[in-house]
């Protein structure tokens, strides 16, 4: 609890201490991207005597963003800072509006500065989703409030934030789009109300009860027509519970199609093919499910010795599938999956899976639709699957090692051996019966 205590304490001096940091991208001599935020990061790492600890420090003043780039219809803010750190937002242009597609943060674990003692020395990479969508060109968006960014190990907290990721002329808006979070909360008190309206209805069986109050001299006859009034209001009142009966039927659940199948090449520094994947692929997540539109996907990885990597990211999902080998045969060993749904942004990821094994200068490939329950509350169904993350020779997969639901062969000594058991158990009961029938047969003189 102590260090739980300490940890937001030390949190809230980093927010404090922090400071707004502007960004001036370029192209052609004129301003393309133009940034001024403040951005903290806590990051839990593993030390040399295997305890858990927690980084937590701020965007600092030597962060530059000499790799940003701007297009006509992507562009991307890279800040690189520290020693081996970099922190990039991706937005995409759609029609006359632009919206935010992925976060990464790439942190260098053998930083001494910001990860004392740290067990591991290599770059690791976070990945998340920014609620910022629908904002209209050449305006600049704007949110004071706290934004915070989950992936795994990582919590990164936007503020104070002004982004205007495409500009035409050369110059920042100043039309400012602000987020929901900024925007005043508009008043409720009305609707209480306009339901104090309805109390003068209630009046009427009181004003009824006045009239015997002022005739004192026949108070039995008066008495029975406020019993006979209050009756009424009981029975206008079942009227409404039966209106409301068929409404819970009018939500029916749409059905999604079969996700369209994506051509994916990894390639090498020198442009040759290292890695291979065609998938149509679908998620589910907290009851929710979303296909991987291939069209909208960026493709990114990286090819190893041992390990290869696949990552798509589209507007709604990043999906980075981690591929490892043994020299004989490779699997698909982590899946991490960063999606934004209707409930909230979700990270997920299970880095001891074991699918799609093959051997090495083979491809592994399974047509029928497979569905992976990768943790609690993920899933993922493959649609068409051929993928060779190692040994891919001349740019074309390799003999494809079939899954068990493709290949028709499996069928057959199943029903061979079937037939063959019937046969016998007919052959044993045939025999039984049969020495039955010749132990009666002979009977004791």
């Amino acid at each position: 609890m102590m260090s739980r205590c300490l940890f937001f304490f030390v949190f809230g001096i980093v927010i404090q201490l922090s400071h707004g940091i502007e960004f001036n991208v370029t192209k052609d001599g004129k301003l393309c991207l133009y940034a001024n935020l403040e951005l903290t990061f806590s990051v839990t790492y593993e030390d040399l005597d295997n305890q858990t600890q927690t980084a937590v420090f701020a965007l600092t003043d030597d962060a530059n963003s000499t790799k940003s780039t701007c297009d006509a219809k992507n562009s991307m803010l890279m800040l690189n800072f520290g020693e081996g750190h970099a922190f990039s937002i991706t937005f995409s242009k759609i029609e006359e509006v632009y919206e935010a597609d992925v976060v990464t943060f790439t942190y260098n674990l053998g930083d001494p500065v910001h990860f004392p003692n740290s067990k591991s020395k290599e770059p690791t990479v976070a990945r998340g989703l920014l609620d910022i969508k629908n904002i209209g060109m050449d305006t600049c968006y704007s949110c004071k409030s706290e934004d915070l960014i989950e992936s795994g190990d990582v919590n990164m907290t936007l503020w104070d934030v002004q982004i205007q990721a495409f500009i035409s002329d050369g110059n920042k808006s100043s039309e400012i789009s602000s987020c929901p979070a900024d925007e005043p909360i508009s008043s409720t008190t009305a609707a209480p109300n306009a339901t104090t309206t309805t109390v003068p209805t209630t009046l009427a069986p009181n004003t009824t009860t006045l009239a015997p109050n002022t005739t004192t001299l026949a108070p039995n006859t008066t008495t029975l027509a406020p019993n006979t009034t209050t009756l009424a209001p009981n029975t206008t009142t079942l009227a409404p519970n039966t209106t409301t009966m068929p409404v819970p039927t009018t939500t029916p659940v749409p059905t999604l199609p079969v996700p369209s199948t994506g051509n994916y090449s990894i390639r090498t520094e020198n442009g040759t093919v290292c890695l291979l994947a065609n998938f149509g692929l679908r998620i589910g997540i907290k009851g929710e499910e979303m296909n991987l539109d291939p069209n909208m996907a960026n493709v990114s990885g990286s090819c190893g010795v041992n390990s290869s990597e696949l990552t798509l990211a589209s507007k709604k999902m990043t999906i980075r599938f981690t591929f490892t080998n043994d020299t004989k045969k490779f699997r698909l060993h982590d899946l991490n999956i960063s999606v934004s749904t209707s409930s909230g942004n979700f990270s997920v990821e299970n880095s001891s899976l074991n699918l799609w094994e093959a051997s090495i200068g083979s491809s592994y490939m399974c047509n029928k639709e497979q569905t992976f329950n990768i943790t609690d509350t993920l899933s993922i169904h493959t649609f068409s699957l051929h993928v060779q993350p190692f040994g891919v020779n001349k740019g074309v997969f390799s003999t494809a090692h079939e899954c068990s639901v493709d290949d028709p062969n499996i069928l057959v000594p199943i029903i061979v051996g079937a037939a063959l058991a019937g046969l016998i158990l007919i052959v044993v009961i045939a025999y039984v019966i049969g020495r039955r029938k010749t132990y009666v047969g002979y009977q004791t003189l």
